[in-house]
């Protein structure tokens, strides 16, 4: 499936400085194994992008009040700064690793209702806000995280400058000032790496440093939808996204992903019961896959995540692309086709809604480029439908 079969070429924005992040490692059970979330990832898909004809647009700086919009400034000071005392602190001579690994966690548990003190040593503070041994942080890491974030923000730019207009037809960028539908649907895609959708607002892991989609929801919001709803078909739950919205009533939060309690990550997160409290009741839609579900059960998922965000109404749509769920990816037992990627594309475009697609997961990198055009081409399709119904 071509883009141009399916519609008019997506735009994706990506930024070469999302290549910095190099994480060397992972540690998995307290072993030092190779990292899956690498470079490669980013570059096979951008490859594969341009030679499907998709335009590409080079990401802007993120404002650090998009940011904040999502994360707590003490976590964003983290990210930032944790590296360099690393670096001061010795620890790549004594004990010899130069990335930033964290072996002590300030859990609610250990500080018994006590309040959390920040920890003279880098090596203590590299815990505070991680929550797994799997995410390491190296030298370049914040300045990848940033401009995956800034990939992420300037997409929204382009899908709401095209998509909402105030009552004289001028284009309006604040919600006081944006019509109540739409003019049209417009996507953009943003080659977002290192993914974001297990970082909460206060927390990092899963390979993820700053989140994304969330930015993204918030920034959609600021640029004038009531209500957006994101759709994650990563393979895995983005206990991220879900925490950070889970209260709120103006962002539906839908995933369809390998069930953890089948032990799979995030393990504690991603539940069918998890549907949101306070304000947010109602607007979590969790529906966890048993291994080896496949392409039927899969797609019969996405439908379901389609009709509930039909029914919250949104005015933008903000997809977490995640192709780990496809059938060679060594991250994943869900075991979809990559037909079943296009279609999940289709389905997800059905909405018509201008819509933010940021790339999450996906590690199979022989497959990894032609999945994402598949799932793209899949949008555009079902946005072209969308349009002619």
């Amino acid at each position: 499936m071509s883009p141009t079969a399916a519609g008019a070429p997506i735009p994706f924005v990506w930024h070469p400085r999302t290549r910095r992040h190099v994480p060397s490692a992972e540690i998995w059970l307290g072993v030092r194994t190779p990292g899956t979330e690498v470079v490669e990832r980013v570059d096979v898909i951008r490859d594969a992008l341009i030679r499907a004809g998709h335009r590409e647009v080079t990401a802007r700086d993120p404002d650090r009040r998009a940011l904040l919009a999502v994360h707590s400034p003490e976590l964003l000071e983290h990210l930032r700064t944790i590296h360099d005392a690393w670096s001061v602190g010795g620890y790549a001579t004594d004990p010899g690793q130069d990335r930033v690994v964290p072996y002590v966690f300030p859990t609610v548990g250990m500080l018994g209702g006590q309040p959390l003190r920040r920890a003279a040593a880098p090596h203590a503070r590299a815990g505070q806000f991680c929550y797994d041994t799997m995410t390491l942080i190296g030298p370049g890491t914040w300045d990848a995280a940033e401009a995956a974030a800034g990939a992420a923000l300037t997409a929204v730019d382009l899908v709401a400058e095209a998509a909402w207009v105030d009552h004289r037809g001028s284009r309006g960028d604040a919600p006081e000032e944006a019509a109540p539908g739409t003019l049209r649907a417009p996507v953009a895609y943003a080659l977002s790496r290192p993914p974001g959708h297990h970082a909460a607002r206060e927390a990092f892991g899963g390979s993820c440093y700053l989140n994304n989609a969330a930015i993204a929801a918030e920034a959609l919001r600021a640029r004038g939808a009531r209500r957006v709803a994101i759709l994650d078909v990563d393979a895995h739950h983005g206990n991220g996204t879900q925490t950070i919205f889970y209260g709120r009533g103006d962002v539906l939060y839908g995933s369809v992903h390998v069930d953890p309690g089948a032990g799979w990550f995030p393990h504690f997160l991603g539940f069918a019961d998890e549907t949101g409290f306070h304000g947010g009741v109602g607007t979590n839609v969790n529906i966890p896959l048993p291994p080896r579900a496949g392409d039927d059960r899969w797609l019969a998922a996405v439908e379901e995540l389609v009709g509930a965000a039909a029914a919250f109404h949104p005015d933008a749509l903000v997809v977490s692309l995640g192709v780990d769920a496809a059938i060679d990816d060594p991250e994943s037992p869900l075991r979809v086709t990559r037909e079943g990627m296009a279609a999940t594309g289709v389905l997800l475009g059905s909405l018509g809604l201008p819509t933010v697609v940021v790339q999450e997961g996906g590690y199979h990198l022989t497959t990894l480029g032609a999945l994402v055009t598949d799932a793209l081409a899949g949008i555009a399709e079902g946005a072209v439908r969308a349009a002619r119904r």
